[in-house]
């Protein structure tokens, strides 16, 4: 009997080896085990990688909710995206907020180190809520719940007051990463990670013109979601739509936005929902770039 080989994932490889009676079979056996060896060798030698840029992992469980990153710790930009980036933060994320590319973080880095320029920039919470309150306008959402910093990687959990004064609800939690070298490198929005509310079309890092289809999945009652579309230095939307009706366990929602921007420009895609407690409860954002 001949072995069997079996593929597990990429590049991993197992043999099952067959049993033959006899000296004859035996050899027979070891020639064929040797040309086998021979294939298996060269089968597992040229599995495709799985690097940033050719695969996406699409979500994973945390307890009871399916998390959807709208940032490449989930799905990672295609090559498409990557040729066309100016400048992506650590190699692979939209730098969405506040330095529209790098040369602008080292411009801050510049003058912070000759007159302490501000030092707000190299605080992920702060960060956080300036991009969740000053950028998005969502001023109600003006609570830290959580926060996670792991090297040069932020996770900041924002959210509104609780009713009563009870545990402040999430509205999001948004996902920061150092843009640049040195101890002083600035936190840089690049996404959020989504859970009841997700915004996952286009992908993350996707190239985009007008108008634009946006979508994703909601958790909710008699929802109400409202898209804008938004790029680091403009004081208001460039392209706006208001209002999706939504609602239900997980089920899809998507609207089309009409906006105006420069060819390779990145934009900041914001979905918001709320109208029960706040105004806004829950939001979403996912970074692209304008085709050229």
């Amino acid at each position: 009997m001949l072995s069997v080989k079996e593929t597990l994932g990429a590049g991993a490889c197992i043999v099952n080896g067959g049993v033959t009676d006899g000296r004859a079979g035996r050899a027979r056996w070891a020639s064929a085990v040797l040309a086998a060896l021979g294939l298996l060798a060269g089968a597992c030698g040229a599995g495709q990688g799985t690097g940033p840029g050719t695969s996406a992992e699409t979500g994973r469980q945390s307890g009871a909710a399916t998390v959807q990153r709208s940032s490449p710790a989930a799905t990672a930009p295609t090559a498409t995206a990557i040729s066309s980036a100016g400048s992506l933060v650590a190699g692979r994320y939209q730098p969405l907020w506040p330095f529209a590319d790098e040369k602008q973080a080292r411009d801050w880095q510049e003058s912070y180190r000759s007159g302490g320029h501000q030092p707000w920039h190299l605080d992920a919470e702060r960060t956080a809520l300036s991009f969740t309150q000053g950028f998005l306008g969502f001023t109600g959402v003006d609570q830290v719940v959580k926060r996670t910093v792991t090297g040069g990687d932020a996770r900041v959990s924002v959210g509104i007051r609780g009713e009563g004064g009870g545990r402040p609800g999430i509205a999001a939690v948004i996902h920061l990463v150092r843009f640049g070298a040195g101890p002083d490198a600035p936190w840089e929005v690049v996404g959020t990670d989504d859970t009841t509310f997700s915004l996952t079309t286009p992908g993350y890092g996707a190239v985009v013109s007008s108008p634009v289809r946006v979508g994703g999945r909601i958790t909710g009652v008699d929802e109400s979601i409202r898209v804008d579309v938004r790029a680091a230095g403009s004081a208001r939307p460039l392209g706006e739509r208001c209002c999706v009706a939504a609602g239900g366990d997980g089920v899809p929602w998507s609207a089309t936005v009409t906006f105006r921007a420069a060819p390779g420009r990145t934009l900041t895609l914001v979905a918001s929902t709320g109208g029960h407690v706040a105004k806004v409860e829950r939001f979403a954002v996912t970074g692209v770039r304008v085709a050229r």
